[in-house]
């Protein structure tokens, strides 16, 4: 997840050889703080607007109900990730290495952190994948597609996922564990400076603990979903190209009215495949490098790791980004949107009109006049 030098496991500091991506990882880590704590503060108010606007009663739907649940999981996120990036980036102490820190309250806080954005983040994946499947049954079976698709049946789907993703997640909160150890230990200094650092629980069954939670990291949450947002893409573009022709039969038919109701779902349509696509961009490049990291924990340690800040400005861009997505591809969203948060705007100020200009053809000796009239 994040950049580490040297990782401590039960046994002690486990050692890793520097290298050129770790250098750039370490030369990153240094404005990661800053660009991720400003893409959590845009994202906060982004998905909370996402929320209130997918919530109104007018925007009931299953695909709504299901957007609304991934933004409810792309901020809480938000929320998680900027006290982390705070401490444990912009204000960390110069003394000590990443993930080491004095407080123990802080050290809590980033064990809950390890497990608790491990849930949110595979809740928003599978959530995508359940976005993707119900716009796919509605386009490919228009008949029968929208009561497969209904709300109490998106609703099932969302607490199915919910439920699924934290019992999954159960290994990756036992193994998780921290280790006190004293700074000055090694050092004449006559005081002691106790400090925390999050660690891997190592020997006996956790080491069987361990195991499953990569296979479960690697597979359930990271190659199977990229796996399937592979073929919903291809199936969504498969779609939308069937569907624009339909639209142009329909328009040089002259069924104008028909024609531009199409052009509105096939909008709709491509904002939800723009949203797979960038989950899809996101979780491969991940996915991918954790099965090579069941092969050899010196790539977790010397390529995954380093790549962990990356990774992490990857996501929580695409968690920030879906408002930007929603306003420039859904005209329901943006009237929406502005009639939940703009009407408590200051209306124009009483007072004068502008002036029109009212053409009048009026024939004196010849010559056309034209009449200006002002309204009050």
């Amino acid at each position: 997840m994040v950049p580490n030098v040297n990782v401590t496991s039960a046994d002690g500091i486990l050692n890793v050889q520097p290298s050129g991506l770790m250098e750039l990882s370490i030369g990153y880590a240094m404005v990661h703080g800053y660009i991720s704590a400003c893409v959590c503060m845009f994202g906060f108010l982004a998905n909370i607007a996402n929320i209130v606007v997918l919530t109104r009663p007018n925007m009931i739907s299953s695909t709504n109900i299901i957007l609304t649940w991934l933004a409810v999981a792309d901020l809480f996120t938000m929320l998680d990730y900027f006290p982390f990036a705070m401490h444990f980036y912009i204000f960390k102490d110069s003394d000590l290495e990443f993930p080491k820190t004095r407080g123990y309250g802080w050290i809590i806080y980033l064990l809950f952190h390890a497990s608790f954005s491990v849930v949110c983040h595979s809740a928003a994946i599978w959530l995508t994948i359940t976005l993707a499947t119900f716009r796919f049954i509605c386009i490919w079976f228009p008949t029968t597609g929208r009561q497969h698709c209904s709300v109490p049946r998106a609703k099932q789907c969302v607490a199915v996922i919910i439920c699924v993703i934290i019992v999954l997640c159960i290994p990756n909160i036992i193994i998780n564990n921290f280790a006190p150890y004293n700074k000055n230990a090694n050092t004449n200094r006559t005081h002691f400076d106790i400090c925390y650092t999050i660690s891997y629980r190592r020997g006996g069954a956790f080491d069987h603990v361990d195991m499953i939670n990569k296979m479960i990291q690697a597979t359930i949450f990271k190659i199977v979903p990229s796996i399937l947002l592979t073929l919903l893409t291809v199936l969504l573009m498969t779609a939308m190209h069937t569907a624009y022709k339909k639209r142009m039969r329909l328009r040089n038919q002259g069924r104008r009215e028909e024609s531009d109701r199409h052009g509105e779902h096939n909008r709709t349509t491509g904002m939800l495949l723009a949203i797979v696509v960038l989950f899809f961009i996101t979780e491969l490049p991940q996915g991918i490098l954790t099965i090579l990291t069941l092969i050899s924990d010196n790539f977790f340690y010397q390529v995954y790791l380093p790549l962990g800040d990356i990774f992490d400005i990857m996501a929580l861009s695409n968690n920030a980004i879906n408002f930007v997505l929603y306003c420039t591809m859904s005209r329901q969203f943006r009237v929406t949107f502005v009639a939940t948060f703009c009407r408590f705007c200051p209306k124009k100020r009483p007072g004068w009109m502008p002036m029109k200009l009212v053409s009048s053809k009026t024939e004196q000796n010849g010559i056309n006049s034209v009449t200006e009239q002002t309204h009050v």
